[in-house]
């Protein structure tokens, strides 16, 4: 069995879909039904910066997103593959989710950008810079983690934001939970514990505002029922319910990002081979999770062709 993977935040670079949109009309067709759903010249963007602007949120968001479409469309159009008939399952970290829900014919291409860009907003929105941080626990279990954050906390949101994995939990919350966090997580002997270069606390309860935002946006669009399931992120567990899908969702906002155990769950159902579109970010986390599973990172056009000869 097989389950194809989507990058969340962090995975974006200027340059991002510049070679692939060269060698493929898909990839570039890709890239500017997303441009003409936003409005905005993203890919340009992505080709060519500024960092600083792609970086943002609302942007980083959508980016990735059609950059692991547009991936995952050469390999089905220029390679005669169907989504259904090479993958038992989907999955995407955080933003991810919505490309696995794309990827799988849940929502259309020009939806899933406009979500995102939305998204993004609205996360940006939830709290002012400044007052919410995220930082990296390694070396800690979510268990640990999760005895981290309430200590932690002292009356402040302080929450286990994602469980990626191999002993690495991001805690998200209030800036000052946030840093007794990661000194509570160094005297109980985390190997590190260092704060996030992002603009706002994810995953927890701080973005309730944003959760409130997506509700109001996913209650309008049209969402079908994906070609395979997808592995939430909220419950670890798979979905094919459009309306339970909508739900999620809205959970996934303030929720944790159950990665580790959604890797295990898939692993455990018989999933053997997991392959990650538009980015490397989560092959390693599943390397770490299911060391006995095969998984790849398909980026580049040698990595979808070679890809493709396997299949």
């Amino acid at each position: 069995m097989r389950a194809f993977l989507f990058p969340g935040q962090g995975s974006q670079a200027v340059g991002m879909g510049v070679a692939l949109a060269g060698a493929s009309t898909v990839a570039r067709e890709t890239f500017q039904e997303v441009d003409d759903a936003l409005k905005q010249k993203l890919a340009a963007l992505m080709a060519e910066g500024p960092e600083r602007d792609l970086t943002l949120t609302e942007n980083a968001q959508p980016a990735i997103m059609a950059n692991a479409i547009a991936t995952l469309r050469v390999l089905e159009r220029e390679g005669g593959i169907r989504l259904a008939d090479r993958a038992d399952y989907v999955a995407g970290h955080s933003l991810g989710e919505y490309s696995a829900l794309c990827a799988a014919e849940a929502f259309d291409l020009a939806t899933t950008a406009r979500l995102l860009k939305l998204r993004g907003q609205a996360m940006q929105a939830a709290v002012p810079v400044g007052v919410g941080a995220m930082a990296a626990l390694l070396g800690v279990d979510f268990d640990l983690a999760k005895t981290i954050v309430a200590e932690a906390a002292e009356g402040e949101v302080c929450e286990a934001a994602n469980d990626n994995g191999g002993g690495q939990v991001v805690v998200s919350g209030h800036a000052a939970a946030v840093e007794r966090a990661m000194e509570i997580a160094k005297a109980r002997g985390a190997k590190r514990a260092l704060l996030l270069p992002v603009s706002a606390p994810f995953h927890c309860a701080l973005m309730a505002p944003a959760a409130e935002a997506m509700a109001k946006a996913l209650a309008d669009v049209a969402l079908r029922g994906p070609l395979v399931p997808v592995y939430a992120n909220v419950t670890a567990a798979p979905v094919a319910d459009a309306d339970s899908i909508r739900q999620l969702l809205v959970a996934q906002v303030t929720g944790t990002v159950r990665w580790r155990e959604s890797v295990a769950a898939m692993f455990a159902a018989g999933v053997t081979e997991f392959v990650e579109f538009g980015g490397k970010v989560v092959t390693p986390m599943v390397k770490r999770i299911a060391p006995e599973a095969k998984a790849t990172s398909v980026v580049t056009m040698a990595d979808i062709e070679a890809f493709a000869a396997t299949l």
